[in-house]
This record gives structure tokens, C-alpha cells and sequence, in this order.
């Protein structure tokens, strides 16, 4: 019953109103949603449960109501101040994967890290890797060093605050970024305007600012057979294609699984 009247209030809000209130009665329960419905429909509601589902209600992202986010193969912390992780941004470790094919890389560097994303999941890709992961937000930060700890991988994850590459040296063999791409004019879904962080979400008038920085830092930071991944937003590939295009790279594109291009590749010709 109480399954049955979260999904039916989370209706008009969500476009997961079922799978939105296993999460939360699996939250509540401590159990995983799994286990949930292979065994514990019947189970007793837990007091918590309400305080969840009004959370919701109150559009707060289901990411951060339970702390979590399952990622490619990682399940990630994430909370207030931290982008949650979305599935459109496993484009970006999908075109590395069949660029190196075979082979490995080495060295990973991300720019705009938020929760360590995109450089664990490439760690749990790589297990030989190592990686730098820079943000901004020292609060993204925070949830990026407990992921690390959390996955095993402290050894090999590194992270540090900073204005995307500024300042940096060296090469890298897979450079992945999930930059700010929101028009600061366009209207966002409630859950995300009112509770992820704007500063990793809006950038210019056109969403295209932090490309503009990142693109001529890249060159001197790929390694020769590397590959750099970037995100974007629907509708803006070719244009940030064209200003990695600019600074000599070659470039494609990848689309997720809705279709839309959501991954720009550059590399050295």
C-alpha cells in the first residue's frame, strides 16, 4: 500500500514514479532494491520512509535522498553540491573504450571531476590506470576523495581544485570532461534547478564558455595516441567540434543511447 501511494504521488513529478519509491522504501528498509522485490514487499514501512518520499516531493533528486548513484560499474556518493551522475555521460568511457580497443591507457586525467565520476569509472575500466580528477567545488571534491577511498582506488585516484587544466603539465592518454553546458537562459526541470549546483550546470549565454577554455588547453596535454572525450549538450557537437577543430585536433562524434550526440572525441592527426 505504501509503495503503491508514493508511486501514485510521485506522478505528476516524476517520469519514475515506481522506480522512485522502491529506491526510497529500499532506502528506508537498508536493503538493496533487489532485495526489496525478490523479498521484502510485505516488509513493515519504516518510519523514514515518509520523510523520504516528502523529500521527493519536494523534487529533491533521488541521488541525493538515498546518497548514491550506480555508474557504469561503480556505485558513487553523491549529495547537495555534487552533480549527480547520469547515464548519458557513460558515452564518454564507451568511445574511450573503443578507441583504445586493445590497449591501455595510463595516465586519465578528468576536468570537472564533480563526485570523481567519469575518472573512477575509468579507473574501474583500467584497474593498471591512474588518474587526476580536477573541480572547482571543493564540496564536489569531498564526495570525489570518499568515492576514491570507497572503491579502493585512493592509490591510484588523485585529486586537486582548479580552473579546468590552468596551470597544469604533462600528457595524458585519456583526457575526459563533463563541462557546464546550460544556455543560462534555458528552463531546467525543478529537481535540478533548485537542488544541483549551478555552477556545474550553466555556462554563457550559449552553454559553450568552458569549451572555449578547454579547447586550446587540450593539445598540449594529450598524448600523442590519446584520446580526449567531452561531453555536451543536445545540439552543440558540431560547434564544439569545431573549436577543438581549431586548435588542430581531429575530431567525431558519438551519441548516446537516445540518440542524441553526446560525446565529442579529439586526438592529435
Amino acid at each position: 500500500m505504501a509503495l503503491a501511494e508514493a508511486t501514485a504521488a510521485f506522478a505528476a513529478t516524476s517520469q519514475t514514479p515506481r522506480l522512485d519509491a522502491e529506491l526510497l522504501m529500499a532506502h528506508a528498509l537498508g536493503i538493496t532494491r533487489e532485495s526489496l522485490l525478490l523479498s521484502h514487499l510485505d516488509a513493515e514501512v519504516p518510519e523514514a520512509f515518509a520523510a523520504f518520499v516528502a523529500r521527493r516531493l519536494a523534487h529533491e533528486p533521488i541521488a541525493y535522498v538515498v546518497g548514491s548513484r550506480a555508474f557504469w560499474t561503480i556505485d558513487l556518493a553523491v549529495g547537495p553540491g555534487a552533480l549527480v551522475p547520469r547515464a548519458d555521460s557513460e558515452t564518454l568511457i564507451e568511445a574511450a573504450v573503443a578507441h583504445f580497443g586493445d590497449r591501455r591507457p595510463h595516465r586519465i586525467l578528468d576536468l570537472g571531476t564533480g563526485p570523481g565520476t567519469l575518472l573512477l569509472a575509468a579507473l574501474s575500466q583500467w584497474p593498471e590506470a591512474h588518474g587526476l580528477g580536477i573541480d572547482a567545488s571543493e564540496k564536489a571534491l569531498g564526495y570525489a576523495g570518499i568515492n576514491a577511498d570507497d572503491l579502493g582506488m585512493d592509490d591510484r585516484a588523485s585529486f586537486r581544485l582548479g580552473n579546468w587544466a590552468e596551470g597544469l603539465k604533462g600528457e595524458f592518454d585519456l583526457i575526459l570532461a563533463n563541462p557546464p553546458y546550460i544556455a543560462t537562459g534555458d528552463t531546467l526541470p525543478a529537481e535540478v534547478r533548485d537542488h544541483e549546483p549551478a555552477g556545474a550546470l550553466f555556462a554563457g549565454a550559449d552553454g559553450l564558455d568552458d569549451y572555449r577554455i578547454i579547447a586550446p588547453q587540450l593539445p598540449a596535454l594529450l598524448a600523442t595516441d590519446g584520446i580526449a572525450c567531452l561531453e555536451v549538450g543536445a545540439g552543440q557537437a558540431v560547434e564544439v567540434a569545431a573549436l577543438l577543430g581549431a586548435q588542430g585536433l581531429v575530431t567525431g562524434i558519438r551519441s548516446d543511447l537516445g540518440g542524441i550526440a553526446r560525446c565529442v572525441m579529439a586526438r592529435h592527426s
